[in-house]
C-alpha cells in the first residue's frame, strides 16, 4: 500500500533537460502553480563536474553518481558484445552530464516530424523561433537564426585547442571542394562546411549552460519542488485518467530507504520525463504498452499501445585514436587525474572563466555529406538508403567528423606513455532500430530487455568504413600527428598497405589517400561491428506518431487513451536529427511549456 504524502497542480516523473525547463517556465509563468519535479539522482547545483564544461568526463566514469548505464544484450551485430548506453541520473539530465557541443538539427528533420507523421506544429518554422527563444548566441550578434536574449548561453568557450586550429588548417588546404563557415549550425545551411565548433558554454563565466542553472536554480520558485533521489514506480491511472505518481527512494542517494512506496496526487497533470531510456520503463510498469510485453509480466494492461519502448534510436558512433607531439593541448590530465594540471586550469577558471576547464575540447568539426564520387566509395548497399533518405534532402548530412583533444575510451594510458587525441565519427540516420522494455511489474532496479539495435542493418555499416578512411586522412596531414595508436585501430593483415603504426610526424598535404584492399574493408568492418558505441542520443521510445503507426503521443504530447498525462523528453521524436540531442530537448520542452500552458490557462509563456 501507497502513503499519501502531497498534492500538486502537474507532476514531472523524471527531472531531466525537458522538465526542469517545462517547470521552470511554468512556475515563473504562474506563481500559484504547484509543480513537483522527482528525479532518480541527486541535485547539481554548483557541482563543479556539471557547471565546468571541461570536466564532463567525470560524469561518465565508470564509479559516476550522476550517469546510470543501460546494457544491451549481446548481438552478432555486434560481434556478441554487448552496447553500453550511458543515460543521466541528476537534476538537468543529460544537459548537466554530456558533452555540452552546440548542434541543431537540419530543416528537413523538423519537417519531417511535421510531415511525415502529421505533427501540425513541430515543423522547422514552429521550433527554430523556440531554440532561438531559448538561445544567447555570444559568438556573432547578426545572424538571424540564433537568439540573443535567451536563459542559455552559447559560445566558443575560454579556450581554442591548438588541435582544433590544425584540423581546419589541413581542411583548407586538403579538402578543397568543401567549403568554410562561421556558423555551422544554421540550420538551413550548415552542411560540408568546416568550422571552429560552438558549445553550451557562458563566454563570460566559462560556465555549463545547463537547464537547471539557467531555468530554475537562479530563480526563486517558492511553488516548484524538486523531490530528488526518488524512482517512479508507476503512474496511478483512475477511470483512465492520470492521478498521480508512486515512487520510492533511492537508496544510492537516502541511505534510510526502506522500499516504501509514497503516492503523490496530480490535480491536473502528470508529465512522464524520464528520457528515451526511462519513460518507456515508466509507462509500462503504469499498464500502458505492448499487451504481449504486459500480460507476461502480470501488469494490468490500462492502454494497449504496442509502440512504447520500440523505435529505439541513437547515433552510433566511432572514436579513432591518434598519438599526437608533447605541445599538443589534451585533456589527458583530467583522464590522468593530474592534480597539479588540475589545479592550475581550475585557478584559471575561477579567475577569469577562460582556460581548458572552460572548454569541452571539441572546437572543430564537420556535418559531412558525401559527394558522388565519394558515394560511389561508400559501395551499393547503402545506395537504396540513399535514394530514400539523402538524395531528395540535401540539408541531411551524412556523419559528423571532428577531432577531439582526448581519447577516453584508453583511461589515459598508452604504451608508451603520450599524448593522443581523436577523430570521432557518428552516423547521424541509422537504418536500426532497437527497443526497451521493463522485466519486472514492480522491481524498479531491475535491468531492462534493451537491444539498441546498433548495425542490426546491413547499410548502416559502409559509411561507418567511409568515414573511417576520410577522417583518417585529416589526420595523418596534421601537423601534430605523430601515428596512430594501435590499438585503437583495425586489426589489418600483415601484409597491407593501410596498417597503423606510429610515426615520426604527418605526411605531406599532397600525398596520396591510403589504399584499402578488400581484407582491410573486412578488418575495418570487424572492428567497427567490435568498437561502435553511443553518442547518448537515445530517442524514439515513444514516439509523437499516429496510434495506428506504433505512436505512443499525439502532437499535444498526450499519451493515446489516457486523461492528463503526457511525455514531454526526446523520446517522443518520431524520428532522428542530425545534431546532439540537447538542442531538441530545449525545443520539445519549449514547445511543451506553451501547449501546457494553453490548456490550464496560464498567461506569460511566451
Amino acid at each position: 500500500m501507497a502513503t499519501k504524502k502531497f498534492e500538486y497542480d502537474i507532476i514531472f516523473a523524471g527531472g531531466g533537460s525537458t522538465a526542469c525547463l517545462i517547470a521552470g517556465r511554468l512556475a515563473t509563468a504562474d506563481p500559484n502553480i504547484r509543480i513537483l519535479i522527482t528525479e532518480s539522482g541527486p541535485h547539481t547545483r554548483d557541482d563543479p563536474a556539471h557547471v565546468q564544461p571541461g570536466r564532463f568526463l567525470d560524469n561518465l566514469r565508470p564509479d559516476s553518481k550522476t550517469v546510470k548505464t543501460v546494457v544491451g544484450k549481446p548481438t552478432n551485430h555486434l560481434n556478441d558484445n554487448q552496447a553500453v548506453v550511458p543515460t543521466a541520473a541528476c537534476v538537468g539530465g543529460r544537459s548537466s552530464v554530456n558533452n555540452p557541443v552546440y548542434a541543431r538539427p537540419s530543416a528537413s528533420d523538423y519537417d519531417d516530424w511535421k510531415d511525415k507523421y502529421q505533427n501540425q506544429g513541430w515543423g522547422a518554422k514552429d521550433l527554430v523561433p523556440l531554440l532561438k527563444k531559448a538561445e544567447t548566441y555570444q559568438i556573432q550578434d547578426d545572424l538571424a537564426t540564433h537568439g540573443y536574449s535567451g536563459p542559455l548561453q552559447v559560445s566558443y568557450g575560454g579556450f581554442y585547442s591548438n588541435i582544433a586550429q590544425d584540423f581546419l588548417q589541413v581542411a583548407k588546404s586538403y579538402d578543397t571542394a568543401r567549403g568554410h563557415t562561421d556558423d555551422p549550425n544554421a540550420i538551413y545551411s550548415g552542411v560540408n562546411q568546416f568550422a571552429r565548433w560552438p558549445a553550451w558554454i557562458d563566454e563570460k563565466t566559462g560556465r555549463r549552460s545547463d537547464i537547471p542553472h539557467n531555468y530554475i536554480y537562479n530563480q526563486s520558485h517558492k511553488n516548484l519542488t524538486i523531490e530528488s533521489g526518488v524512482i517512479v514506480k508507476r503512474v496511478v491511472i483512475e477511470d483512465n485518467r492520470a492521478t498521480g505518481i508512486e515512487y520510492v527512494e533511492n537508496p544510492a542517494f537516502r541511505p534510510n530507504a526502506n522500499g516504501e512506496v509514497t503516492f503523490v496526487k496530480a490535480k491536473h497533470l502528470v508529465v512522464v520525463a524520464g528520457g528515451a531510456l526511462g519513460s518507456p520503463l515508466i509507462l509500462e510498469r503504469s499498464g500502458i504498452g505492448s499487451k504481449a510485453v504486459l500480460s507476461k509480466l502480470g501488469i494490468d494492461i490500462v492502454v494497449d499501445l504496442p509502440g512504447v519502448g520500440e523505435h529505439y534510436e541513437d547515433h552510433p558512433i566511432i572514436h579513432v585514436p591518434y598519438l599526437t607531439h608533447e605541445d599538443s593541448q589534451t585533456y589527458d590530465f583530467i583522464l590522468q587525474k593530474d592534480q597539479t594540471e588540475l589545479q592550475k586550469w581550475n585557478a584559471q577558471w575561477l579567475k577569469n572563466g577562460t582556460g581548458m576547464l572552460a572548454n569541452n575540447g571539441l572546437n572543430a568539426g564537420i556535418k559531412m555529406r558525401p559527394s558522388e564520387e565519394e558515394l560511389k566509395a561508400i559501395g551499393p548497399i547503402f545506395q537504396k538508403r540513399w535514394q530514400k533518405h539523402y538524395a531528395t534532402n540535401p540539408d541531411k548530412p551524412l556523419s559528423f567528423i571532428g577531432p577531439i583533444a582526448l581519447y577516453d575510451q584508453r583511461n589515459g594510458k598508452t604504451d608508451p606513455p603520450q599524448k593522443t587525441f581523436e577523430f570521432s565519427y557518428s552516423l547521424y540516420y541509422p537504418s536500426s532500430k532497437g527497443y526497451i522494455h521493463v522485466i519486472s511489474k514492480a522491481d524498479v532496479f531491475s535491468e531492462p530487455d534493451f537491444d539498441p539495435g546498433y548495425l542490426s542493418a546491413p547499410e548502416d555499416v559502409p559509411p561507418l568504413v567511409w568515414a573511417y578512411k576520410r577522417s583518417r586522412e585529416f589526420a595523418r596531414r596534421m601537423s601534430c600527428f605523430r601515428g596512430e595508436y594501435v590499438p585503437g585501430h583495425p586489426n589489418f593483415p600483415s601484409n597491407s598497405q593501410a596498417k597503423a603504426a606510429i610515426a615520426s610526424g604527418p605526411v605531406p598535404i599532397s600525398s596520396p589517400d591510403l589504399t584499402y584492399s578488400s581484407d582491410d574493408d573486412k578488418a575495418i568492418e570487424t572492428w567497427i561491428r567490435s568498437s561502435v558505441t553511443t553518442m547518448s542520443h537515445s530517442l524514439g521510445t515513444c514516439s509523437m506518431k499516429p496510434r495506428e503507426d506504433g505512436g505512443v503521443v499525439d502532437r499535444h504530447l498526450n499519451v493515446y487513451g489516457v486523461l492528463g498525462l503526457k511525455v514531454a523528453d526526446v523520446s517522443i521524436a518520431p524520428s532522428n536529427v542530425s545534431a546532439d540531442t540537447y538542442s531538441s530537448a530545449i525545443a520539445i520542452g519549449e514547445k511543451a511549456a506553451l501547449i501546457i500552458a494553453n490548456e490550464l490557462g496560464i498567461e506569460g509563456v511566451v
